[in-house]
């Protein structure tokens, strides 16, 4: 069975949502250009709320590697996404203290596909950009052995058809489950069972 994340997770009715709605893995973005921002410290009030079988991701851009830690040893994520230039060594130091890494990459040709397949992340992430909520070609990650998260304009419609055509490890999705930039319930509710 396909895997759900949702991302962009900052406020207590969202996690009132992903209880109900029970996605495998929920994301707090930490970079603060983000409107999805929040602070460590409601991310750790988050966590505390939501159903202890569903896996909180910290989403970091280029983070001195000491927050992304103190996050985790305090209990507010369980694993950090990262989408900036982290380097191996970074994801290396981060996976002896315990911490699972996934690592985005943005797919634009299949160069893109190659390097995300060769990291030494636990797992990576094929995005078409950071939250542009736009497809990117599928027939790019067509090789692609390992396991994988798929991003990028993945909705209720589509989301079926890209499992099928892929048979990627999990499927991640934020703004398609937002009205005005919150998140609906009724649309995580139809994208959750397009995937079920």
């Amino acid at each position: 069975m396909t895997k759900i994340k949702l991302c962009g997770i900052r406020r207590k009715e969202d996690i009132e949502l992903v209880n109900l709605v029970k996605p495998d893995y929920i994301g707090y973005v930490f970079a603060k250009s983000s409107k999805r921002y929040v602070t460590p410290e409601a991310a750790l009030e988050l966590t505390r709320l939501l159903d202890p079988e569903i896996i909180p991701v910290g989403v970091f851009v280029d983070e001195a590697i000491e927050n992304v830690i103190s996050l985790y040893e305090s209990g507010a994520i369980k694993a950090a996404q990262l989408h900036g230039e982290e380097s191996g060594e970074y994801i290396s130091e981060l996976q002896k203290r315990g911490i699972t890494v996934i690592k985005a990459f943005k797919v634009k040709n299949v160069s893109d596909a190659e390097k995300a397949e060769q990291s030494r992340a636990d797992i990576v992430l094929l995005d078409s950009g950071s939250g542009s909520g736009e497809v990117f070609d599928w027939s790019l990650i067509e090789t692609v052995r390992r396991d994988y998260f798929l991003a990028g304009g993945l909705n209720e419609n589509n989301v079926s058809d890209a499992i099928k055509t892929l048979h990627p490890f999990a499927v991640d999705a934020s703004s398609c489950i937002e009205t005005n930039g919150f998140k609906d319930l009724e649309k995580a509710q139809r994208f959750v069972a397009a995937i079920r």
